[in-house]
């Protein structure tokens, strides 16, 4: 009588088969595919809820039985909100503000990202600490002091008064930002361009800037977002109707008769407009690698 050893491959059940277990991965992706479908409703819904208001009629915007979807739309709220006066004003105002502090704050932070993650001196750590530190202070508790000076240096009701603000405000976390950016590029890089005769800022300029173009692109957008919504700051400081921002124009649609939702919700669409089309253009540097390519073995 012969007896057949059991092959080396084949392997006892002991316990549940694995055919009968449930899929805890795919559990857990669908758990997770839910809960960013819910965030994202979340958090698209007032902007949703902006787009249709603007086109809605006035008097369903001020009805009690609203909709999720108008029964028509108009346009007539953005031929209001085109017609209010100053509008013309207001978005010169916003661009040159807005586009002169993100291009210094841009600037100065890499910049000083180059010199803290390059360079070793004295009180690097604690400047860096003082970064974090300033950046954890709102504005608004600094909101006296700040007018004082102002007034002081005469930049109130002045494009450069706000300006340095918004530049200010936005510097600590942009050096930062970039910095990381910076610190992750390799040094031998910026060495081989120096053998090759570039000066130190020839292949700053040549070889580092270039690869440093998602983190300024993530960088720039943190600042336009920052400049472009803030509200307080300009309104304190800029005190003619012909130098208000966007956004402290859109007090011209409350008055003492009521607000004009339906011109203010068009207003508003018109606003965000400009930071949509600057993230579109910007979007594929902060998408695209760092330094993939540039060191091969």
């Amino acid at each position: 009588m012969s007896v057949t050893a059991p092959s080396r491959g084949t392997v006892r059940p002991s316990g549940k088969s694995p055919a009968y277990r449930p899929d805890r991965k795919t559990r857990s992706r669908h758990v997770h595919n839910l809960v960013g479908v819910v965030a994202f409703v979340v958090m698209a819904f007032p902007v949703y809820w902006l787009v249709i208001s603007a086109l809605r009629p006035n008097n369903e915007i001020r009805s009690y039985d609203q909709t999720l979807w108008p029964s028509s739309f108009t346009l007539d709220n953005f031929q209001r909100a085109v017609d209010m006066p100053n509008f013309g004003s207001a978005i010169q105002s916003s661009l040159i503000i807005c586009g002169t502090s993100v291009l210094g704050g841009m600037l100065l932070s890499t910049i000083a990202a180059f010199a803290i993650a390059r360079f070793q001196f004295i009180g690097r750590k604690a400047f860096m600490m003082i970064l974090l530190a300033v950046q954890l202070l709102p504005p608004t508790a600094m909101l006296i002091p700040i007018y004082i000076q102002l007034n002081e240096l005469g930049g109130l009701n002045q494009y450069w008064g706000v300006i340095v603000l918004y530049l200010v405000s936005s510097l600590p976390f942009a050096t930062w930002m970039i910095r990381g950016f910076v610190v992750n590029i390799p040094k031998e890089l910026e060495e081989s361009a120096m053998v090759d005769g570039c000066s130190r800022m020839g292949a700053f300029w040549r070889v580092i800037l270039p690869l440093l173009a998602p983190g300024l692109a993530a960088a720039s957008i943190f600042s336009l977002i920052n400049a472009w919504n803030e509200y307080l700051l300009a309104y304190i400081v800029l005190q003619d109707n012909d130098k208000y921002t966007l956004n402290v124009w859109l007090m011209n649609f409350t008055t003492s008769r009521g607000t004009d939702y339906g011109a203010l919700m068009a207003a508003s669409t018109l606003i965000a407009i400009p930071v949509v089309v600057f993230f579109m253009f910007v979007q594929k540097n902060m998408a695209s690698g760092l330094t993939s390519g540039a060191v091969k073995g």
